[in-house]
């Protein structure tokens, strides 16, 4: 440990006369936390009409049935391997979140959509979305994940997802990475 050395009463007066008059800060004892956030803008009636008759159209393809435990991941080409390590990781802030536990395939598919819009209008660059396990459907199937995997691979604003680590929601839980333009 270095020691301390005295100062003179010479150094004293030098560094007083070189810093001149001090004004002692007030002590602080909170930090402020809070931020403004934005209101998300008002989706108006017609623009909301059409991203529903959007929501109706991502149905049409049949997905592959899939496990509680499967992993959901998808890429689109171009996204870099440094993004998908973070988005896996869980490294992206995450801006917003849509459950979707009792929802059924209709109200899961509307919702989306529209959390997906709103997601985006607000400038979320990852939202998380929880589509369970399947443990209360019938045979225990994961109906909501395999339907979610497809609709998030026809959503052009959707540039990757995969399952969330086991302390975000596992498999029970998907990470999105959306794009800014």
């Amino acid at each position: 440990m270095p020691r301390k050395t005295k100062l003179s009463a010479e150094d004293i007066e030098l560094f007083r006369r070189e810093v001149g008059p001090v004004n002692p800060m007030q002590p602080v004892n909170r930090a402020n936390l809070a931020k403004k956030r934005k209101q998300p803008p008002k989706i108006p009636t017609p623009q909301r009409d059409s991203l529903l008759e959007r929501a109706d159209l991502l149905d049409t393809f049949e997905p592959v049935e899939s496990a509680a435990g499967d992993e959901l991941a998808f890429v689109r080409p171009g996204v870099q391997h440094a993004q998908i390590r973070k988005l896996r990781k869980g490294h992206y802030a995450i801006r917003g979140e849509l459950d979707m536990h009792g929802l059924t395939t209709a109200q899961a598919r509307r919702q989306l959509v529209a959390f997906l819009h709103d997601s985006r209008m607000r400038g979320a660059r990852c939202v998380r979305i929880i589509h369970g396990k399947g443990y209360n459907s019938p045979n225990r199937q994961p109906i909501l994940k395999s339907k979610l995997n497809v609709w998030l691979r026809q959503c052009d604003e959707v540039l990757a997802f995969c399952s969330a680590p086991p302390n975000d929601g596992g498999t029970g839980a998907a990470y999105v990475l959306l794009s800014t333009r």
